[in-house]
């Protein structure tokens, strides 16, 4: 999910207000992440006080852990960046119990959790984080029309489609190879 997104999720407007963000984007720009990046919130017990961000970039996870409103200061960010090699991750687990998929997943000491489409959001984003951990590519399954792989898509596109990530794939190893580095990275 792209933060420009979390906007309408959020569970208090002022936790995503425009002073707030005006904190926050200053503080992604310049640890390296890309315009309206992908990411996570961690809300927490007390949304409209304090929240987490995760944030995936070139560098590492880029941590944000937000403030709201610091009393005679206004909103507050303090990020670091968590190289690759170091981010600490669980498992991604999935449950289908009466038609309703419930995921977990554990990424630097918080826990995810989220169903059906929430949880769709959060399996893309858990994905995302355990390619680059890999230093492998992440390209993002499209989900117009259905569920992934679901009745939104023909076999023959499923099959296309996977014809072409698979020659993407084999593409870009030998060129990290040959880079002596990690792909994606």
């Amino acid at each position: 999910m792209r933060l420009s997104e979390w906007r309408n999720h959020a569970p208090r407007k002022e936790s995503m207000s425009p002073k707030v963000m005006g904190v926050i984007e200053p503080v992604l720009r310049s640890l390296g992440a890309e315009e309206d990046p992908s990411s996570w919130i961690v809300w927490g017990d007390d949304p409209e006080a304090r929240y987490v961000l995760l944030v995936p970039t070139d560098a590492g996870l880029l941590q944000v852990l937000v403030r709201v409103n610091v009393p005679q200061e206004g909103p507050r960010a303090s990020a670091k960046i968590i190289r690759w090699n170091r981010v600490q991750v669980g498992e991604l687990a999935l449950e289908m119990a009466g038609g309703h998929r419930l995921l977990g997943f554990q990424v630097e000491g918080h826990v995810l959790r989220g169903s059906d489409d929430e949880g769709e959001e959060m399996a893309a984003f858990a994905l995302e984080l355990l390619a680059r951990i890999d230093g492998r590519p992440y390209t993002p399954r499209s989900t117009k029309g259905g569920r992934p792989g679901g009745a939104g898509r023909t076999a023959a596109a499923a099959k296309t489609a996977g014809s072409k990530s698979a020659g993407a794939k084999s593409a870009a190893q030998p060129a990290a190879r040959k880079a002596g580095g990690r792909a994606g990275a």
